[in-house]
């Protein structure tokens, strides 16, 4: 079914879905404008700080070998306190108000690096480094959790993510690097002197100083200019139809302990095979990362390229990785999340395989930005699902969860993947005449492309929510551009008379209702043929492209409130004189142009088209001039419905009208039947498939 895309889709203008315009609109919401900006202050201090911290420890160690090591050690340091902290960062965001948690954060940063430069040890240097990846790893899980609760809506959770990832990990890296460089680069300009108050140990320990101020004022502004960090459960996320998961409740979660708390996450990751399936993914996708990370540079050396195709290849990775993360609220438009999480991962297993395999740089470098860019959409489709379909009450330990995998399997399988490659012997063979190096690199390669394969295709079937939609056929819809389809089906009733269509959608409803699915009789046909009138009457509208604009806003009400709900729950709808009736009808008797009213409604409806479409079709006879108006135009209206059927026979189903009631609903039945068995198994009421 061609559905409704997200909520800021549903928009005329191309301009208005595009990647810019709903940036602008998340930007233009205050509270998280002012928290970007608080994130560029802390993401450039955390880029500054690593080369900053690493700057100062070679001037306070004299020792060639301790020098070498410095980068690592201040690494280490700063990566252990998430692998051994984070789920505590999750409890506190659930547990206490996250905008004190933050500025709470912010401050013992700004404390322990300030301590650093005044202390002036090695020894303490990274003591206090360590302090205060630990005071970041409680302080991360805090701000994830509280992005959604500042939006407007659940929908633009992906945006915000996105706007965040561009900072982290573009404005901020130019930022602190360029910093850095500006700072240590005064030695260099102005030859100063050992002992000078701008020598280079001087200078590193201002770059460090510089850190701490701006964690200082980035908890100054969370303090004063943020109050909205406070809110909870600002966005209810409700999912018709569906069981209610084990969630904590905000009162209960008050009243709980840490441990309490981390059984109910963790019987809450057990009860949702939505979040138990994006864990068991980014699990595999992030072992698959490390085995590609920890392998590259040898792998390079085996393709014979010399060491430019190192560099090459980390160039494709990360532009895969950031034409991903643009590309991904697109494909999401017109692909479920659910479903889009496990054909990534699924993508980039199978273009890691091509990579393990590939005899020639040039292969190499394409199937390795496939598997950065499936590795953008992946990462970011996986902090949406976070953000906009988890509960507020137990985001912040989603999100802590999510956080330490990641540290923890992709330091894990960096620190392993050497090993495994040193225990295969290098040997070369000859491949299409062109000589190719086996080494270690290749096997694990190949290894985790298998990996992310299988736990890719194990994260789809715990995640897909919509196991009678086939794949295929949303892989299609994404290929094609098209909007993305939603969980239920719509059926369409059309015909030149009111009171045919209204009994015969009643009666197929009532037939269907004795199927697996929930059926929904969409609106009344009188009350809103009714309020149509009303409105006519209320504001004297006598013109035919006025009363269209207001035969749009009738309908645009009845799809808003009980066509997509019913859709989004999995239901199926029958609706009569959806869209092509009315449309038949103002093009025939009002005299309006079939492609401006045809815009009209799909504005309307946004773009929203039944899966199939129940054409009444009784003989309206020939037109004479002696019949009534009446009678040719309803001449006239049969003869275009008959147009448009014949013009998609795809989505129309035509049944004849002549007859009794029972006799044509018989007729109706028998036509689904068909229909429903060849494209839709599982939907078809028991006793039709036993007659069928």
């Amino acid at each position: 079914m061609q559905s409704v895309p997200d909520a800021d889709s549903k928009k005329p203008s191309r301009s208005e879905t595009s990647t810019i315009y709903r940036a602008r609109r998340v930007l233009a919401i205050k509270p998280f404008r002012r928290l970007w900006g608080v994130t560029y202050l802390c993401s450039t201090a955390d880029w500054l700080a690593l080369l900053g911290v690493t700057g100062l420890v070679t001037k306070l160690t004299q020792n060639y070998t301790a020098q070498n090591f410095a980068f690592s050690a201040v690494v280490l340091t700063n990566l252990l306190p998430g692998l051994l902290f984070a789920p505590l960062g999750g409890l506190l965001a659930d547990r206490f108000d996250r905008r004190k948690v933050m500025v709470v954060c912010d401050l013992l940063r700004c404390g322990f690096l300030l301590s650093i430069a005044f202390v002036g040890t090695p020894l303490w240097l990274f003591v206090g480094n360590f302090l205060v990846g630990v005071a970041s790893t409680m302080w991360i899980p805090s701000k994830d959790a509280a992005v959604p609760n500042l939006l407007r809506r659940p929908d633009q959770v992906e945006t915000a993510n996105q706007l965040g990832l561009v900072m982290t990990y573009g404005l901020a890296v130019i930022t602190g690097a360029g910093g850095y460089s500006l700072i240590t680069g005064i030695d260099s300009t102005l030859r100063l002197s050992a002992g000078s108050p701008f020598d280079p140990l001087q200078l590193a320990k201002i770059i460090v100083i510089i850190n701490g101020l701006l964690y200082l004022t980035s908890a100054l502004l969370i303090a004063t200019r943020i109050p909205e960090l406070s809110h909870r459960e600002v966005h209810a996320i409700e999912k018709p139809n569906e069981k209610k998961k084990d969630t904590p409740k905000r009162a209960d979660v008050d009243a709980t302990g840490f441990v309490a708390m981390t059984r109910d996450a963790a019987k809450y990751i057990r009860s949702t095979p939505l979040i138990r399936g994006l864990l068991i993914g980014m699990a595999g996708a992030f072992a698959a990362g490390g085995a590609v990370i920890g392998s590259a540079k040898p792998y390079s050396s085996s393709l014979l390229a010399g060491d430019s195709a190192f560099g090459l290849l980390l160039v494709a990775v990360f532009l895969g990785l950031a034409s991903g993360m643009i590309g991904a609220p697109r494909l999401a438009r017109r692909l479920p999340h659910d479903r889009l999480f496990g054909v990534a991962i699924v993508l980039a297993g199978l273009a890691l395989i091509i990579v393990a395999l590939s005899p020639h740089l040039a292969v190499s470098l394409i199937a390795v930005a496939v598997v950065g860019a499936s590795a953008g959409v992946a990462f970011l489709t996986g902090v949406t699902i976070i953000g906009s379909q988890v509960e507020d009450s137990i985001r912040g330990r989603i999100n802590a969860i999510y956080q330490s995998l990641l540290k923890v399997i992709l330091g894990g399988s960096l620190a392993v993947v050497p090993l495994l490659i040193g225990l295969v012997q290098k040997r070369t063979v000859s491949v299409w005449g062109n000589a190719l190096t086996i080494d270690g690199t290749r096997p694990v390669m190949l290894g985790g492309g298998v990996l992310a394969l299988l736990v890719g295709l194990l994260a789809y079937r715990q995640m897909d929510s919509r196991r009678t939609e086939p794949i295929l056929s949303d892989l299609r819809n994404a290929i094609s551009r098209r909007p993305r389809r939603v969980n239920g089906l719509l059926i369409a009733v059309e015909g030149t008379t009111a009171i045919n269509t209204a009994s015969q959608a009643a009666r197929l409803a009532e037939w269907l209702q004795t199927g697996p699915r929930p059926v929904v009789l969409a609106a009344d046909p009188a009350l809103d043929e009714k309020r149509l009138q009303s409105l006519l009457v209320g504001a004297s509208l006598t013109g035919a492209r006025a009363q269209a604009l207001v035969a749009a806003a009738v309908r645009a009400d009845i799809v808003e409130r009980d066509v997509q709900p019913a859709l989004d729950a999995g239901s199926v709808v029958v609706m009569e004189r959806f869209v092509d009736s009315p449309l038949a009808h103002l093009s025939a008797v009002a005299g309006l142009d079939a492609d401006e009213f045809e815009g009209l409604a799909d504005w309307a409806t946004g773009r929203l088209r039944p899966d199939i479409t129940v054409l009444l079709d009784s003989d309206p006879g020939s037109p004479r001039p002696e019949k009534s108006a009446d009678s040719h135009d309803q001449w006239r209206v049969q003869h275009l419905l008959a147009e448009m059927a014949a013009a998609d026979p795809d989505r129309y189903v035509v049944v004849d009208a002549d007859g009794s009631e029972e006799e044509i609903g018989d007729r109706v039945q028998t036509a689904l039947r068909a229909v429903l068995v060849g494209r839709r198994r599982g939907l078809v009421p028991v006793e039709a498939t036993l007659e069928a």
